[in-house]
């Protein structure tokens, strides 16, 4: 199998992991306990290491959402739930892990349907942003990297359910497509 060129190395996703990491456990320090949210199937891999190195309490959940294709664009709200939470989240801190935010439809999406539950807090960490393709505003509380506007692969990303396991993020060239 060709493997597509790397963007973003193995070492370099471990250390911006640990600081993510860091960086949510000053800000929940004192918070009692949080709630991680995964968006399945993308964060899988990002959720689990970044869970791994935090120190405050925790518990994970997982969602997952669809996408309606573009011949559905009049759609209001391009995005909907397909497997919710399996415990109740009100009065809990609660933190969306998204592998990678594109238009911010879908992270949008979801922090208007988590804030409806009444936790006490819900804020945003992505390991990936493309800021040239957003179309929504959305705030992103933890940042992994910024990414210009390529379909990428690994650690978590896929095509056609290829590559998702890949230890590093890369550049899928069209060619692979």
């Amino acid at each position: 199998m060709d493997l597509p060129p790397v963007l973003l190395s193995q070492d370099e996703i471990s250390a911006r992991v640990d600081e993510l990491a860091a960086e949510i456990d000053r800000v929940y320090a004192e918070a009692g306990s949080l709630v991680l949210i995964g968006v399945l199937k993308g964060s899988f891999i990002f959720l689990s290491d970044l869970a791994r190195r935090l120190t405050v309490p925790h518990r994970i959940e997982f969602i997952a959402v669809s996408s309606y294709g573009a011949k559905e664009s009049e759609v209001a709200d391009p995005v909907r739930l397909i497997m919710d939470v399996r415990h109740a989240i009100d009065d809990e801190n609660v933190l969306l892990v998204e592998d990678i935010v594109d238009t911010g439809h879908t992270l949008a999406y979801l922090k208007r349907l988590f804030a409806a539950h009444d936790p006490r807090s819900v804020r945003t960490c992505t390991l990936l942003h493309k800021p040239d393709r957003t179309e929504e505003d959305v705030d992103l509380d933890f940042l992994g990297f910024t990414i210009p506007d390529v379909w990428v692969v690994g650690y978590g990303l896929d095509y056609a359910e290829r590559y998702r396991t890949l230890p590093y993020i890369a550049e899928l060239p069209p060619e692979m497509r």
